[in-house]
C-alpha cells in the first residue's frame, strides 16, 4: 500500500478515535476531538497532493479517498447534531445533516453503479470545494465547543465579536455548507447522467 493510500486508511482510523473521544463525556473531549479532526482533515489534503506529485494515483485511492472524506464528515456532523447551542437548538439541525448524508449516499451509489461497469468516478473540483466548506464548518463548531473546556477557554470571547462571532458566522457557514453540498451533488449527477440513465 503506497503512502497516499496509507493516509486515506489512517483518516478512517482517526475518525473512529474521534467518535470514541467525543462520545464519552469528559473534561477535554472536544479539545482532543478538534485535534483529531484537524489531523484527519490534513490527511485529506496530503494524500491527494502526494498521489498527484509522485504519480501514485490508484483505483483504490480514487474510490476510498472520497469515501473516507464522507465517513469523516458524517461522523463530525452527527456528533455536532447531538450538541445543543441552547435548549432545543442544535449546533447542526437534523434536517441539514440528513440532506448532507443523503447527497453522500447517492453519490456513493453512483460510484458503485459505475464500478459495476468497470469505471472509477474520481472526486471532482466541486466535490473538493464541498468538502472544504464542510471541514471549515465542522472545525468552527468544534472550536466553539472546545472553548467551553479549560485549554481553549481563552478563545471564547472571539465568538462574541459582532462581525466574526457565532451569531453571525454560524448561519452563514451552515448555509454555505448546505449550498455547496447540494450543488456539487446535482452537478456530479448531471456530469455522469449517462451512467444513471443507462441503468433505468
Amino acid at each position: 500500500m503506497n503512502l497516499p493510500n496509507q493516509l486515506t486508511v489512517s483518516r478512517l482510523a482517526l475518525t473512529v478515535i474521534f467518535v470514541a473521544v467525543t462520545a464519552v463525556p469528559w473534561d477535554y473531549a472536544f479539545t482532543v476531538g478538534l485535534g483529531l479532526f484537524a489531523i484527519a482533515s490534513i490527511t485529506d489534503w496530503l494524500d491527494g497532493k502526494i498521489a498527484r506529485e509522485r504519480n501514485l494515483v490508484t483505483a483504490f485511492g480514487q474510490l476510498m479517498d472520497p469515501l473516507a472524506d464522507k465517513v469523516l464528515m458524517a461522523a463530525a456532523f452527527v456528533t455536532l447534531m447531538g450538541q445543543e447551542l441552547v435548549p432545543h437548538h442544535k449546533l447542526m439541525p437534523g434536517w441539514l445533516v440528513i440532506a448532507i448524508l443523503a447527497r453522500e449516499f447517492l453519490v456513493t451509489g453512483l460510484r458503485l453503479v459505475a464500478g459495476a461497469r468497470g469505471a472509477v468516478l474520481a472526486a471532482d473540483k466541486l466535490g473538493k470545494q464541498k468538502t472544504l466548506w464542510q471541514i471549515i464548518t465542522a472545525c468552527y463548531l468544534l472550536v466553539y465547543l472546545a472553548t467551553r473546556e479549560a485549554p481553549l477557554a481563552f478563545a471564547r470571547p472571539l465568538f462574541d465579536l459582532p462581525s466574526l462571532g457565532f451569531r453571525f458566522l454560524h448561519p452563514i457557514l451552515l448555509a454555505l455548507t448546505l449550498a455547496t453540498t447540494l450543488y456539487s451533488g446535482l452537478a456530479y449527477f448531471w456530469k455522469n447522467r449517462r451512467i444513471v440513465l443507462d441503468q433505468i
